[in-house]
């Protein structure tokens, strides 16, 4: 028997770090639902120290979550820590993820700590935290640029403390491969009680190496890896769980080990996470990319009908690209939707909500023939982002755009229970619709994405649109879906202008360091 590989997510956690991607705690709980249904091992549900927000989301990730681990990530700080086996308490099987940097650079420029003073931090956090759970993991943070014989020092003191899992991350995305992995078995080697503890990696993507890095650190004996869905998280990204997951199954002549994890739902929850956090899958994208399993050349397509493997190395069904399922419609009744929903791992917290989300279902059937998986993800989606806190809402739009003419748009908000009408011109019908939405919120921001993505196929699919906007450092993505494009152009602008006139409750996890 191989060993097994544990999974652990960090979506919720260092996902949620890409700018403007933060997550509300209903959002949390969909995507860890989705997540167990694809039962990864651990689910690094957010960092509850960093603020009251976050303490809640995990606080319900914990409650909701049965079959994986529920992790809480805490600086080396009795605060933290405690913080984090509070919002743990309630999970039937919980983990405190603790961290100190190790790196000269760090300990010298943002602990102003000596080297004696981190290992003492380390291994009394660890101690605390053994007082919630005897699941505990530690980090040295910036471990890519720290110097061995240090490591080996801290982390023999951690195993020592208590601690049963050790990862190693490459915070900053600065190593490669073959270093990356020796590191991980003179680790392993030199470590003298190195055998009472799995030891775990987390890479970075900036160099565009955070799967190879992993891998690398896999086949030296690293029996857990760090990853996001569709390799989300702070600047470039993390290793893609996806690309994890399906290079050690599909070469497992090479990896000593094997995962748990149940593929077929690696499609569903890329497009969730997609949907949620407004970040798009790009289409050449391995696995969970639309041209993933496509072929265009004809050598290469006459390959695959004559016997498949000639040119794919997984079946596209393995990954859940053909689960599809059922099409909903317009004749489609109340309980056929509520069914698929279900099956889709979405709950309902009342009939209310449930009666909402089907006259959205049936109005959107209205407008396409075909209701697809993706729509109903797209559809709720929308509907919780639509919270009763919200300050601006569309009423109407009207655009004229012709050949030859300045294109116009027209639109009437309801902003503070107020309606308002306001006019836009711009060199295109969807410049002159969010130009008129900003005559009348006047947020003064700056839009620095707009991106359009379709759900599915055929002219009458959902457009699914991306406002990114920055005001004063702050960065906010809103998220707008409708058959008609610049409908959906308004949706996104008005969502993302909403999170900008809420207060900001959350600080940010990077505010308080990362691993």
């Amino acid at each position: 028997m191989s060993d097994k590989l544990i999974i652990f997510d960090t979506t919720l956690r260092d996902g949620e770090q890409s700018p403007g991607a933060s997550m509300t705690r209903d959002e949390k709980v969909r995507i860890a639902k989705a997540l167990e249904r694809m039962r990864v091992d651990v689910i690094e549900a957010g960092f509850p120290a960093a603020s009251p927000g976050d303490f809640e989301a995990v606080q319900a990730v914990a409650r909701a979550v049965k079959e994986s681990v529920v992790c809480g990530l805490a600086r080396a700080l009795d605060r933290d820590i405690d913080q984090a086996g509070e919002a743990l308490k309630d999970a039937k099987r919980a983990r405190i993820h603790t961290f100190i940097a190790t790196s000269p650079i760090h300990m010298q420029r943002k602990l102003r700590m000596e080297p004696d003073q981190v290992v003492e931090h380390a291994v009394r956090a660890v101690k605390r935290a053994l007082q919630y759970t005897d699941n505990v993991e530690f980090s040295p943070e910036d471990a890519g640029r720290s110097e061995e014989d240090f490591l080996c020092r801290i982390l023999e003191a951690v195993i020592d403390a208590g601690a049963t899992t050790l990862n190693i991350p490459d915070t900053v995305g600065y190593s490669l491969p073959e270093q990356f992995g020796a590191t991980i078995r003179r680790l392993r080697e030199r470590i003298p009680n190195s055998d009472k503890a799995v030891f775990s990696v987390h890479c970075h993507n900036d160099l565009g190496l955070a799967v190879a890095n992993s891998l690398s650190a896999v086949i030296n004996g690293a029996r857990q890896v760090e990853c996001t869905i569709n390799g989300l998280g702070e600047r470039a990204g993390n290793a893609a769980l996806e690309e994890i997951v399906m290079a050690v199954k599909t070469r497992k002549d090479v990896f000593p080990c094997h995962v748990d994890i149940d593929t077929h739902e690696i499609v569903v929850c890329s497009k969730l996470v997609s949907s949620i956090t407004g970040f798009p899958v790009q289409p050449n994208k391995a696995i969970v990319g639309a041209n993933a399993f496509a072929h265009e050349s004809g050598i290469h397509q006459d390959g695959v009908l004559k016997h498949r493997e000639t040119y794919e190395i997984m079946r596209a069904e393995d990954v859940g690209w053909s689960a599809n399922r059922m099409v909903l419609g317009k004749h489609s009744g109340r309980n056929a939707f509520k069914t698929r929903v279900q099956e889709l791992g979405i709950e309902f917290a009342s009939e209310a909500e449930l009666n909402d989300a089907f006259q959205r279902f049936k109005e959107l059937a209205d407008k396409k023939h075909e209701i697809f998986d993706e729509d109903l993800q797209a559809l709720i989606t929308e509907a919780a982002t639509e919270a009763e806190d919200e300050r601006v809402r569309l009423v109407s739009l009207k655009v004229c755009s012709e050949t030859g003419e300045v294109p116009c748009a027209r639109v009437t908000l309801r902003f503070d229970h107020q309606e308002v009408t306001g006019t836009g011109t711009g060199g295109g019908a969807v410049d002159a619709s969010l130009k008129a939405i900003e005559s009348l919120v006047d947020t003064r921001s700056h839009l620095v994405l707009y991106s359009v993505n379709s759900i599915t196929t055929g002219t009458d699919a959902q457009g699914e649109v991306t406002v990114r906007l920055e005001k004063a450092g702050r960065i906010v993505n809103g998220q707008g879906a409708d058959t008609d494009i610049v409908i959906a152009s308004a949706k996104a602008y008005i969502n993302a202008v909403n999170k900008l006139l809420l207060p900001r409750e959350r600080m940010h996890p990077q505010v308080a360091g990362d691993v």
